[in-house]
């Protein structure tokens, strides 16, 4: 007899809020991603490991999440991305996204790395006010 690959309660996104940014702690990327999928969300991943600058981390984004070549590469533009284009394309299911490994140097401060967070807070709003579910982890290098 079959066994099911994973019940919904030992989903990793069980007991997580539906609209929330949270350090990523012991959840591993691939659960996250196959709870992703079992749920019919959109997954976005990016490894941001090789970027040193603002400008690193927005280029890193933009190629891994796929957006468009004419992305403004700045927080306003990747607020825009993950909002409006997006809820004008008709339904949601959801959102799963993971930033894993921000950086921490002189030129991508904390400062930035709080900016940059609240660009996915807000997101997790945005989507929370459509009854969206949107979920961001993330981890520093």
């Amino acid at each position: 007899m079959d066994t099911p690959l994973r019940k919904d309660h030992d989903s990793p996104l069980r007991g997580v809020r539906a609209n929330i940014v949270q350090s990523i702690r012991a959840h591993r990327v691939q659960d996250l991603q196959d709870a992703a999928a079992v749920l019919g969300h959109h997954f976005l991943y990016a490894n941001l490991a090789h970027a040193l600058t603002k400008q690193d981390v927005l280029d890193l984004i933009a190629q891994q999440f796929m957006f468009p070549a004419h992305f403004g590469k700045n927080f306003d533009a990747l607020a825009d991305c993950m909002t409006d284009p997006l809820h004008k394309s008709g339904p949601q299911p959801g959102f799963v996204v993971v930033l894993e490994q921000i950086p921490a140097t002189a030129k991508f401060d904390k400062e930035a790395r709080e900016q940059l967070l609240d660009v996915f807070r807000d997101a997790a709003e945005y989507w929370g006010d459509r009854k969206i579910a949107f979920r961001c982890f993330y981890s520093f290098l």
